[in-house]
């Protein structure tokens, strides 16, 4: 992945100092305050973590605060929009989709490829699980990509995106492939993408920019695998790492529940237009129906191809919006395939949906942090509703809290007042 523009980085200022965050000063040659009024601590402490290619600086900005759902509250329409193997090249297509999110009051997820903090000379220091080292499928980078991507997942997170994780080498199919790593080499896997991510200025020779302003370590908390193999292994991996949610399966439009301790928040089919059969909620899917494994296909049907996209995803969503309200779990790369037909129709579902004031388009963090906060009891409820299936009677009274009260007299009821 090599990029062939430049933006200019940040850099740190007395080891310190991420000029991306506000309340950093530089000091001055003024004079001196009073011992008796101590300067107060700045707002923002940026403490680095090992070579200073990550930082602890407090809380993530712009995270909601995840409500319970009171008593016949109709549940919001949560859409995730999600990007596989998340890096910043000469497309600009990472920092392209973080405006449309801001201008659209969206967050998303981007799941970052460790290997694209690797530059092609430090190939070696990856060690693949059944592969010799220095291989990966998806090669690796070089600085100027390492420094845009870099200020891209910077950026992202500080707006309230998250950063998950779509491994390193994205090795598929047999001989070799994710789906026959064991849950050991899974670990490995996931070690290494922390790894990378952790040491890029070291790995980069860069050390005077400025760092991701997240520990890693405490951010990561989902992924996706490569192709959506070897989930079985990878999740019993995840569970023991403090992963919360997975997103490698296929499910339907349901409400998702947790499985092997992890939230199951599978890509979804949902309408094809023009076909008996549906789709899964993935450009790459879409692609391989229309185009087969051709990335640039037949030029006259590139805008009809899109618009099968972006029509069946908006398909999904009413059907989900004016049904049992699933969240919508929708994946994508950073791709111009097909002349970026697929990337046209994302970025149409996005300005449709997003805006209504009872959507709330997400990170899967933030659909997590929501589903933690709910009473089991109701998400039992939300599961029992099918595809596209409103509560018969209505959201008031499926969603009303508990049974009724005994009827007076009956055992078990109140005693009436005196």
């Amino acid at each position: 992945m090599a990029a062939t523009h430049r933006i200019a980085t940040g850099t740190v200022i007395s080891a310190v100092c991420l000029s991306a965050l506000a309340g950093c000063g530089t000091g001055g040659d003024g004079p001196e305050k009073e011992k008796a009024q101590p300067a107060p601590a700045p707002k923002n402490v940026v403490r680095l973590i090992g070579d200073g290619s990550t930082a602890y600086t407090g809380a993530q900005p712009h995270l909601p605060k995840p409500k319970r759902l009171k008593p016949g509250e109709k549940p919001p329409q949560f859409v995730v929009f999600s990007w596989d193997g998340a890096g910043e090249d000469s497309q600009k297509l990472f920092s392209h989709f973080r405006k449309v999110a801001k201008e659209n009051d969206a967050t998303m997820t981007y799941f970052l490829s460790g290997v694209y903090l690797l530059p092609e000379e430090k190939r070696d220091l990856y060690h693949p699980p059944q592969h010799s080292p220095g291989r990966s499928d998806i090669g690796f980078n070089d600085r100027q990509g390492i420094a845009d991507t870099v200020e891209q997942l910077r950026l992202a997170w500080l707006e309230g995106n998250e950063i998950g994780t779509h491994f390193n080498g994205h090795f598929c199919g047999g001989d070799g492939g994710v789906g026959e790593w064991s849950v050991e080499e899974w670990k490995e896997e996931i070690a290494q993408a922390k790894q990378f991510v952790k040491t890029w200025k070291t790995n980069a020779g860069m050390k005077n920019e400025a760092p991701l302003p997240f520990d890693y370590d405490k951010e990561l908390v989902g992924a996706r695998t490569p192709c959506l193999e070897g989930q079985k292994n990878f999740m019993k991996a995840a569970r023991d790492l403090g992963f919360r949610y997975d997103t490698s399966g296929v499910n339907n439009q349901v409400w998702p529940e947790k499985k092997s301790g992890l939230w199951d928040l599978s890509l979804q089919l949902v309408p094809f237009p023009g076909h008996s059969f549906e789709q899964l909620t993935m450009d790459y899917n879409f692609m391989v129906n229309q185009s087969g494994t051709t990335t640039q296909g037949d030029p006259g049907k590139h805008e009809m191809w899109g618009d099968q996209m972006r029509d069946g995803l908006l398909q999904g969503f009413q059907r989900a919006y004016n049904g049992n309200r699933a969240p919508l779990i929708i994946g994508n790369h950073f791709e111009s395939w097909n002349g970026g037909t697929y990337m046209r129709a994302v970025e149409e579902v996005v300005e449709e949906v997003c805006t209504k004031s009872d959507v709330r388009c997400v990170s899967f963090r933030q659909l997590v942090d929501w589903l933690d906060a709910q009473d089991p009891a109701t998400l039992e409820k939300l599961r029992s509703l099918d595809v596209g299936e409103a509560p018969e009677k209505g959201w008031k009274a499926f969603l009303a809290s508990g049974p009724a009260p005994a009827p007076k007299g009956a055992p078990g009821s109140p005693a009436p007042k005196g």
